[in-house]
């Protein structure tokens, strides 16, 4: 099976576990043992912002935003139904009422118009989704959250590497926040990071992370058990510096299949817009004016033939039993969106080989 992602995982952070192990510091009382200190210190200035605080996922990466940012019980949060269940998730953790609004079809990032439409009195703050590795409009998700006095809580969960209009992820936000699952653009088997560049915002995410606590046994505020294992770090130091060929490698293969798959009438391709850099997370293509009949249908039989094609996102969260007691805006484009797309493998795993045999399979099947 050709997954539809993989861990690129060497000798280098096997050795970088090693050492943490035998140097007996596994993790420390606040969260900011030399490992995760070296991460932290790091993924910042990749990412060019002031702070960046570690965590154990980036579930805990957008809880502690929230919290941080003060949403509480009675405020609503604005944000795409189009996206994995955290995003949503962690807003009703945090007591406040989540409000799915729309997306643009051409990026499947949440549609700017739709958040002016979605503002009221309780609304605190909005996270933007930087879905399948593509920036959402940030400038303009920023325009709006300060015309209105909203929070910006980035979902930069697949979104290393990304860039809009020459600025990471984060630029436009009050915190952005990334995920280091196994089957992210780099990895730390689970784990997270908050980026911000505000020092109020990083003296509270510290704290949260670790039982509100500034000193060991003194908690000044409420907190969590977020902290990041300095094994964990330590795999993201190595990864961080294997990013940049990650990435080479992803837009390559992604390169591949858009050449392949150009004629492909009935198939709409992933865009990067101008002035969007694609991370390519994710190779998302949609069968056009199509069912999701049609489109499990050719799903399944690419599975059979041993290509693993993902389904992201169906049903949106709107639609999952939990979530429908939610309110949500018209979501048009979010559900013909659903019915309609499928990625296939562009990871760096993936060979030349492989890339020709997807690219002759879809379009076999198409």
């Amino acid at each position: 099976m050709i997954p539809t992602n993989a861990p690129q995982i060497g000798q280098e952070e096997i050795e970088a576990v090693k050492k943490v192990l035998e140097s007996g510091i596994l993790t420390t009382g606040l969260g900011a043992g030399p490992k995760v200190k070296e991460f932290e210190e790091s993924f910042a200035k990749f990412v060019v912002a002031k702070h960046a605080v570690a965590v154990n996922s980036g579930t805990a990466a957008l809880h502690m935003a929230l919290l941080a940012a003060n949403v509480r019980q009675g405020d609503e949060v604005i944000l795409p139904s189009f996206t994995f269940t955290a995003t949503a998730e962690i807003v009703v953790l945090a007591g406040a009422k989540p409000i799915f609004i729309d997306i643009n079809p051409q990026t499947y990032t949440l549609s700017p118009e739709a958040i002016e439409k979605a503002v009221t009195k309780k609304t605190k703050a909005v996270i933007p989704v930087d879905l399948y590795g593509l920036s959402a409009e940030m400038k303009i998700v920023r325009e709006i959250a300060d015309r209105h006095g909203l929070v910006v809580i980035e979902d930069a969960a697949q979104a290393h590497g990304a860039a809009y209009h020459g600025k990471p992820p984060g630029f436009y936000a009050d915190f952005a926040c990334w995920s280091f699952y196994a089957s992210k653009n780099m990895t730390t088997g689970e784990g997270g990071m908050v980026t911000t560049n505000s020092e109020e915002y990083a003296e509270k995410l510290r704290c949260i992370r670790t039982h509100g606590e500034r000193e060991k046994y003194t908690s000044v505020m409420l907190g969590h058990n977020y902290r990041m294992p300095e094994m964990e770090a330590a795999i993201g130091c190595v990864q961080l510096k294997k990013l940049p060929s990650f990435l080479e490698k992803r837009r390559r293969n992604a390169e591949i299949l858009s050449k392949r798959l150009k004629n492909a009438q009935k198939l709409e391709l992933p865009k990067e817009p101008r002035g969007f850099k694609h991370s390519w997370y994710l190779y998302t293509v949609r069968l056009k004016e199509a069912e999701a009949s049609k489109r499990d249908k050719i799903v399944a039989k690419m599975r059979e033939r041993g290509i693993g094609v993902g389904v992201y996102y169906n049903p949106p969260i709107h639609l999952m039993p939990f979530y429908r007691k939610f309110k949500r805006h018209k979501l048009i484009e979010t559900e013909k969106a659903s019915k309609q797309v499928f990625s296939l493998p562009v990871h760096p795993g993936v060979t030349t080989k492989q890339l020709k045999f997807i690219a002759d399979t879809v379009l076999g099947l198409l």
